[in-house]
């Protein structure tokens, strides 16, 4: 058997979940993860129906992937602007702009159902925060901050970044998308964690 038949096989096999990752968003988009029929998804791919359920188990792994990618890809952009002169609001605030901009990609429904996989039972219980790009990349700016004096020694960064970001996640899939509604909340949002926080700087202007 020639050497390369394997490699194509995994080649093939990559281009085949791409396919029905691309396929099963765009169904999730139309319908929520509950409605999607996977039937339309294998269909839209060209692939058998067992197919799907060879690379996803099931229709909550495909968020899992989706949530995977979003997340390193979100965490990235963090990283870049974290690098220029910011206050701590600015860190908090960073995070809500890129989940409303998530948010515009998947549209509405999708992604509140990417939130709500937060809050799942069939998760591993004992996942940790650290394995989370996002929150570990808000975490860290914010102990980078308490290092730097914006932020008391004694506040506990770990807890209110982890916990702004749940409670954040949570305010996103209850709450309008109107921003006449939303955006006034979220600004208490981010003033409450400022409180909790204890900033030391004065916000900028």
């Amino acid at each position: 058997m020639p050497k390369t038949d394997k490699p194509e096989r995994v080649s093939k096999g990559l281009q085949t979940r791409e396919r029905l990752l691309g396929a099963a968003i765009a169904e999730f988009k139309r319908a929520g993860i509950a409605a999607a029929d996977v039937g339309a998804v294998v269909a839209a791919a060209g692939v058998a129906h067992a197919t799907f359920y060879f690379h996803f188990p099931t229709k909550e792994h495909v968020l899992l992937e989706l949530e995977r990618r979003e997340q390193e890809r979100m965490a990235a952009e963090l990283t870049r602007f974290y690098r220029r002169d910011h206050d701590v609001r600015a860190t908090l605030a960073k995070a809500v702009d890129g989940l409303e901009a998530l948010e515009r990609r998947l549209g509405a429904r999708l992604f509140k159902d990417f939130l709500a996989l937060h809050f799942s039972t069939t998760r591993p219980p004992s996942e940790e925060w650290s394995t989370h790009p996002v929150i570990v990349a808000v975490v860290e700016e914010l102990q980078r901050a308490q290092q730097r004096g914006e932020i008391p020694a004694e506040v506990d960064v770990m807890l209110n970044g982890v916990s702004f970001l749940v409670g954040l996640y949570a305010l996103l899939i209850t709450m309008p998308e109107a921003r006449e509604i939303r955006r006034p909340v979220i600004e208490e949002y981010l003033t409450t964690y400022m409180y909790g926080l204890r900033v030391l700087s004065p916000p900028r202007g």
